[in-house]
């Protein structure tokens, strides 16, 4: 039986990769296969992991780590004859929940064990893509700052989040843009827009999941312009799922789509990831274009990839 290459964060999981690459490896045994586990260190090129990964005649690669490492890992496999398998190792993995994988390493490795292929859609931005969402304007602020938070005060990940999230509420700064969709440009002024590969739930407990990653359209939220106070009210009821969200934004679908700005680049989050992108940006769906392993049960329009 050949390994199975499954590329690792170096910084994944709660005691380290170190710890992950050996309950990995067991997981594996466990379920008769073998896991070649390569661990990313701080720098390394994934996309040139992958690449000497399909050379060598790789026909399924894994991931495991956060959703920054899969759509890295992911982003190489698209148009490519590879399988693609996740194992959530991240704070979030909100591309791993929607899909119903477990977050326990031995029940995800079931499922790549399982071996039961779907076709799911990948949106694009410029050329950067994502699996989960893209965002301008407060998101992007946030994370920019908590990064600053955290190498000049010397502070740990969360507490420079806080740091990030009340300096940003603080002053939730608007700004301008004009959204192409469906033959029309829509002027608005907004704290922030939230690009999602799929449609998201905005209501209850729900908010912020999909429930399902295949039906080939991007859904658009453009939140109406809020006071400091509004926004905290906002996070408040989306922190306990109460009532909902949809009055909240100015909601579009489509499967592609172009936000203009009087700026020559703007920063841009692709699955939390930020980039100062150059402007106009082109949003569009790539249909089914990832083949993953997901559990059997996965909501999907036309069941397993062939």
């Amino acid at each position: 039986m050949s390994e199975i290459p499954v590329i690792v964060n170096a910084s994944s999981g709660p005691d380290g990769a170190s710890d992950d690459a050996g309950a990995i490896e067991a997981a594996f045994r466990k379920h008769g296969l073998r896991a070649n586990v390569i661990v990313l260190q701080p720098g390394q090129d994934i996309a040139q992991v992958v690449d000497e990964a399909l050379a060598a005649g790789a026909e399924l690669i894994v991931a495991g780590g956060g959703d920054g490492t899969i759509n890295a890992v992911a982003a190489r496999l698209l148009d490519r004859k590879a399988t693609f398998g996740v194992l959530p190792l991240g704070t979030l993995n909100h591309f791993a929940r929607d899909l119903g994988i477990p977050f326990d390493i031995d029940k995800a490795t079931q499922v790549i064990a399982d071996n039961h292929a779907i076709l799911v859609d990948v949106a694009r931005v410029n050329d950067h893509i994502f699996l989960n969402n893209s965002s301008m304007g407060l998101y992007p602020r946030i994370v920019v700052e908590r990064e600053d938070a955290q190498h000049r005060l010397g502070i740990g990940k969360w507490p420079a989040l806080a740091h990030a999230t009340w300096s940003a509420l603080r002053d939730p700064a608007s700004f301008s843009a004009v959204v192409c969709v469906d033959g029309r440009e829509l002027q608005r002024r907004t704290p922030f827009i939230f690009v999602g590969n799929n449609t998201y739930v905005l209501e209850g407990f729900g908010i912020g999941k999909r429930e399902r990653l295949d039906a080939g359209h991007l859904s658009l939220y453009v939140l109406r312009p809020k006071t400091t106070w509004g926004l905290l009210s906002l996070g408040f009821r989306a922190l306990f799922g109460i009532g909902s969200h949809v009055g909240d934004f100015d909601a579009f679908e489509a499967t592609d789509f172009r936000v203009e700005s009087p700026k020559q680049s703007i920063m841009i989050a692709t699955d939390g990831e930020v980039n100062a992108l150059p402007t106009p940006v082109s949003y569009r769906i790539l249909p089914k274009a990832l083949c993953v392993l997901a559990p059997a049960d996965t909501r999907v329009a036309s069941g397993s990839a062939s």
